[in-house]
């Protein structure tokens, strides 16, 4: 079944442009479809969205699969030269928003043009969703879903996933997480409410004021809510909140500790998957406590095993490439990258991890983000966790330096509350729970070292601290 546009009792609310009802949704998008086929955008097609989170944004992708398209949704903070490498690689037909850098591609600055009413064949993508990665660990490229822009509204998505919901929507719909489950959530009966960015004193009173029912977070967003003040983040105010997922980037256990404690275990789930959904694990909060660390195991048909650099699988509890299975057929189709997806289907997106002996997934870093400290495997992760649970830093980020004599050393980052902060004493409060695993030199910034997404690109930290 196709369903491009909302069911009559779905309804999408926005804090950027004000509400807009289904029956106004399927017009605009039905507008935008012809100004898209006029500006020469055929079946199959790809169309960069880059717009803000807000009414617009829905519009746009709801106009692109109406036109019988492919939504690709980008930050509208790419720089040049990122938007010109997806473009290069991604080939858009048009694009909505973000003016584009290649010459070719057809422009539309925003998705509000001239109503258009007149009806149009029932088209559905080959493909869903084509949604760059965030260049965490290089260059970004672009993940195309291998399913087709079909949806069945009265079926649940995931058992993590209500079937009915007022959805908060608080980070950037050009994420995939965010993207996915926004959309999915809408076009199977949700009411959005939508922030333009997160703020957690604004999300508090959303929640309230909408009686919000789910909602997705970054670690970053939960530790922000955490450290309002006790009067302003009264959990009487979560009293509608059925169910938080968290997902997107490591936890540390400080912090889902905490966070459980203020919002209840039974409401928190935390899922582990990346854009390729070539395989995800899923666990709640009752589980995790008797677990810590824990991402969960397997669901909706995943696999999971370690296996060692040599292709070798290894016994529960030693570390190595975490490798999953779902399905025959693969997930995704990479743009500018090559997938590591093996004959039987077995793919790793070189997340390093073990498992316990319930088959429990223990997530420790990236095998590309791992430091080398004389032959010391350091989880960049493990380190961040430590200073982050420091009540005076914001939030962290470890990263490899070159050294002559160890190969590479530790450095870190740190953004803090307070400017006065003595990066001596953050020294030895690492030095004293981490020992040689520490980091030697920590620098300070006032910027937020993530994205709206919570994501970290450590290379370019790595890059500009080296030369400082």
């Amino acid at each position: 079944m196709t369903a491009p546009v909302p069911t009559r009792r779905a309804r999408s609310w926005s804090t950027r442009g004000g509400a807009l009802t289904a029956r106004e949704l399927d017009l605009a998008a039905t507008s935008l479809a012809h100004a898209l086929i006029r500006h020469g955008v055929a079946p199959d097609d790809t169309v960069a969205v880059g717009l803000p989170n807000g009414r617009d944004h829905v519009v746009a992708c709801a106009g692109v699969w109406r036109a019988g398209a492919t939504p690709q949704p980008v930050s509208p903070a790419l720089t040049d030269d990122e938007r010109d490498h997806l473009e290069r690689i991604g080939r858009p037909a048009a694009a909505i928003g973000l003016h584009p850098a290649s010459p070719g591609i057809a422009w539309l600055p925003s998705a509000r043009v001239a109503p258009d009413a007149r009806p149009l064949p029932d088209l559905a993508a080959s493909c869903w969703k084509a949604v760059p990665t965030s260049g965490s660990t290089g260059r970004p490229k672009i993940v195309r879903a291998s399913a087709p822009a079909l949806l069945d509204p009265e079926s649940p998505v995931a058992s993590f996933l209500p079937h009915r919901a007022t959805q908060l929507v608080a980070g950037p719909m050009w994420h995939s997480a965010v993207f996915t489950y926004a959309f999915r959530g809408l076009l199977t009966g949700h009411r959005l409410v939508i922030m333009s960015r997160f703020d957690p004193r604004e999300w508090l009173d959303l929640v309230e004021a909408h009686g919000a029912t789910w909602g997705m977070l970054v670690p970053t967003m939960m530790s922000r809510l955490l450290r309002l003040r006790p009067e302003v983040r009264d959990r009487a105010r979560l009293r509608s909140i059925d169910r938080v997922l968290h997902m997107g980037a490591p936890c540390p256990p400080d912090l889902k500790r905490a966070f459980l404690e203020w919002l209840g275990p039974e409401r928190v789930d935390e899922v582990y998957a990346g854009s390729e959904s070539n395989g995800l694990t899923h666990i709640t909060g009752t589980e995790w406590l008797a677990r810590p660390g824990s991402v969960g195991r397997g669901i909706g048909g995943t696999s999971i095993r370690i296996l060692d650099h040599d292709g070798r699988e290894l016994p529960a509890g030693r570390p190595g490439l975490i490798w999953m299975h779902r399905g025959d057929a693969s997930t995704y189709e990479y743009v500018g990258a090559s997938s590591r997806r093996d004959a039987q289907g077995w793919d790793t997106l070189a997340d390093v991890g073990h498992l316990d002996d319930d088959g429990y997934l223990y997530i420790h870093d990236r095998a590309d983000d791992m430091i080398n400290r004389g032959g010391d495997k350091i989880a960049p992760a493990t380190i961040e966790a430590v200073l982050e649970s420091h009540p005076g830093v914001l939030e962290a980020a470890a990263f490899g330096v070159p050294d002559e004599d160890l190969g590479q050393a530790v450095h870190a980052v740190v953004r803090v509350g307070d400017a006065d902060e003595p990066l001596e004493t953050l020294l030895a409060y690492a030095a004293q729970r981490l020992g040689s695993r520490a980091p030697t030199t920590i620098h300070r910034t006032t910027e937020p070292i993530r994205n709206d997404a919570g994501k970290l690109r450590r290379a370019r930290l790595a890059a500009r601290y080296r030369i400082e």
